[in-house]
């Protein structure tokens, strides 16, 4: 069982920064990667798209394409947080951010079914 939580999302201006933050905890937890995957509006499932993802040993950090150069992933000592922060906000980076638990193979970070958050959402307007 892994329990994830998301927080610090909100209502952000352009050029600002945000920094989302996952409590992971559960007698899985330390089982599997962590990944960040968000959902633009409008966008269904099949639409998601993956940001970020962090092996549980901090070896190995991916990005999505679109955002490498302004996202960063971390998690805290305990590796019971795992952290997002996204700079130089952008209104394309508007979008609910999901939490995910999952496992990395060959550099791709798949998804473990049933193990996210609820989300928290970024919207970033001026």
């Amino acid at each position: 069982q892994v329990q994830l939580v998301e927080s610090g999302g909100g209502l952000a201006q352009p050029g600002g920064s945000l920094r989302l933050s996952c409590a992971a905890s559960g007698e899985d937890v330390n089982f599997y990667d962590l990944g960040w995957i968000r959902a633009a509006p409008g966008k269904g499932p099949d639409d998601h798209e993956f940001v970020a993802g962090i092996k549980r040993n901090e070896t190995f950090t991916s990005y999505g394409d679109d955002v490498k150069e302004r996202y960063t992933i971390s998690t805290d000592n305990a590796k019971t947080r795992v952290y997002l922060e996204i700079d130089n906000l952008k209104p394309e980076d508007t979008a609910v951010y999901y939490c995910h638990a999952g496992t990395f193979a060959d550099g791709i970070f798949y998804p473990a079914a049933g193990y996210w958050g609820q989300g928290t959402q970024v919207i970033v307007s001026s």
